[in-house]
């Protein structure tokens, strides 16, 4: 009895170790694969991506900014920031100095977008973002507006976006035709002006003189239309029109 329990307790024991060794080779495992984000502020591309390979970090120099702190070609910014622990492999963004602003930022303004394009990279500057906007005060495809404006200093990125002239759009009015059958032309005439529409010149027609029924005829007398009356319209009643339609009415005469 006292052997059982004593070998029991050995295989306990050995459960338990096995499990403290998988525990910590688990965390080894886990662990070991973790570095610690250097500061490479200050440093050439070169010398941070030395420094990188060392420690299993991968590095993209993902942005430019001017600075007269920090000198041309050496890193200014990054992320994650140094001290953030990461996994081997890790891929760390850089931002390099181009040293104090330089370059004048060259006037665009008015210019055909091919051309402007050209002078911006002529200053050794990038094209930045291009939006596009209706104005009927410019020929379509020059530059209305540029960002950084011409000559600016302190500009933080070398890059120049532009504002484009794009064809203005069309803003008229849609306007869903009334029924104007029956009407007298002048006040179909009245409503149409005031709808901001276009009135054609309307088509009279003569009138239709109905025959005369005889005493014993059962056929209905036709009703009388006026003189004036509109009989007939284009666009039809519910079509929809704008201020380059014309409408034409077809008007008892």
């Amino acid at each position: 009895m006292l052997r059982a329990f004593q070998f029991g307790l050995v295989l306990l024991m050995l459960a338990a170790l096995a499990m403290i060794s998988a525990i910590v080779t688990m965390h080894f495992a886990i662990h070991g694969a973790e570095v610690t984000v250097p500061d490479f502020k200050g440093l050439t591309v070169a010398e941070a991506t030395n420094k990188a390979a060392a420690l299993g970090l991968n590095l993209t120099v993902d942005n430019h900014y001017y600075s007269i702190d920090v000198p041309a070609g050496h890193i200014s910014g990054q992320s994650p920031v140094s001290g953030t622990i990461v996994r081997r492999a890790w891929h760390v963004r850089l931002i390099e100095s181009l040293g104090p602003q330089r370059i004048a930022v060259p006037d665009l303004e008015g210019l055909d977008q091919r051309i402007a394009s050209i002078q911006i990279r002529r200053a050794a500057l990038q094209i930045g973002t291009i939006a596009q906007m209706p104005w009927a005060y410019s020929p379509e495809g020059t530059v209305i507006a540029q960002n950084p404006t011409p000559g600016a200093a302190s500009v933080a990125r070398p890059y120049v976006g532009m504002l484009i002239a794009a064809p203005p759009v069309a803003t008229t009015p849609a306007f869903v035709m009334p029924d104007l059958t029956g009407q007298m032309f002048s006040a179909a005439a009245l409503e149409v002006t005031h709808a901001g529409l276009k009135l054609a010149p309307p088509r009279f027609v003569p009138p239709t003189i109905p025959p005369i029924a005889g005493a014993s005829s059962a056929q209905p007398v036709a009703p009388v239309v006026l003189a004036g009356t509109v009989l007939s319209q284009n666009p039809q009643p519910g079509q929809p029109a704008d201020a380059s339609t014309p409408i034409e009415l077809t008007v008892e005469q």
